[in-house]
């Protein structure tokens, strides 16, 4: 993977202790059900057994700055920046058949014992390998090209997909692309489906990994990120791949197709 450019970001983005709480509790109810906006996560907290007497507007606020929104957990950088250009979805009906066919990006809010961080991972829709990930704890866009350029220095697929936030938009991400002559696809606004293999991801890596460990630091962190990555690709089996793990699929070339 190479060194991460957390390196650079040593202290993760923090909250009130009350906040950081809440959004631990957020957290962990969206990954079960990503179709609660802040209307029924605020109606959630203030049940038992939580009981917490907040009003929606700090809901409101601590969900977009984790990244969440009801049915399609998007960054709330999925608006395109001014000036930015998106590009149409590529991949509907498509049938993938091959490694390296499409790669796709995305963002998530990842929590630690004080404090939290962002991270982007690309993966391979064909063999669910994570190719490249980076951490940082602000949603400025040069972690994204980071792990965009690490994710190159593998080898480089036919098309990439992102969804329409402005890290993605950027004309530094995009130029990236086409200068590897690579097509760029965009999701739908508003659909929740079109990244579907990073939003499966995000839900495995916080379940096996995040919900069970208190990272402290952000080198420990990226360790814990480092070892369960390193698991993932190359151990875990996905029933998808007829229980291979996705370094064997991507690199074997093992026959999965799959339609977009």
């Amino acid at each position: 993977m190479g060194l991460n450019r957390s390196t650079y970001y040593h202290t993760p983005a923090g909250e009130s202790d009350l906040n950081l709480h809440l959004m631990r509790l957020i957290d962990e109810q969206y990954t079960k059900t990503p179709f609660y906006g802040w209307p029924r996560m605020t109606a959630y907290l203030k049940r038992p057994p939580h009981g917490y007497e907040i009003n929606h507007k700090r809901v409101r606020r601590l969900m977009r700055k984790m990244g969440l929104q009801a049915i399609y957990p998007k960054p709330r950088t999925s608006i395109a920046a001014k000036g930015h250009k998106v590009y149409p979805y590529l991949l509907r009906n498509l049938a993938i058949t091959r490694p390296n066919q499409v790669w796709s990006a995305d963002i998530t809010y990842i929590r630690m014992l004080r404090g939290f961080m962002y991270l982007v991972a690309v993966i391979d829709w064909y063999s669910r390998y994570v190719v490249a990930w980076q951490l940082s704890n602000t949603l400025d866009g040069r972690f994204c090209l980071d792990a965009l350029d690490l994710a190159l220095e593998q080898g480089k697929p036919e098309i990439f997909n992102t969804d329409q936030g402005a890290q993605f938009t950027a004309l530094a991400f995009t130029s990236r692309l086409k200068e590897a002559d690579i097509r760029i696809s965009m999701d739908g606004r508003g659909r929740a489906l079109d990244n579907v293999f990073v939003e499966r991801l995000w839900r495995t890596v916080k379940y096996e990994h995040v919900y069970l460990h208190e990272h402290g630091t952000v080198s420990q962190l990226e360790k814990g990120l480092d070892e369960y990555f390193s698991f993932y690709n190359q151990e875990r089996l996905h029933q998808s791949l007829s229980y291979r793990p996705p370094a064997e699929v991507h690199f074997a070339g093992f026959s999965c197709p799959i339609v977009a």
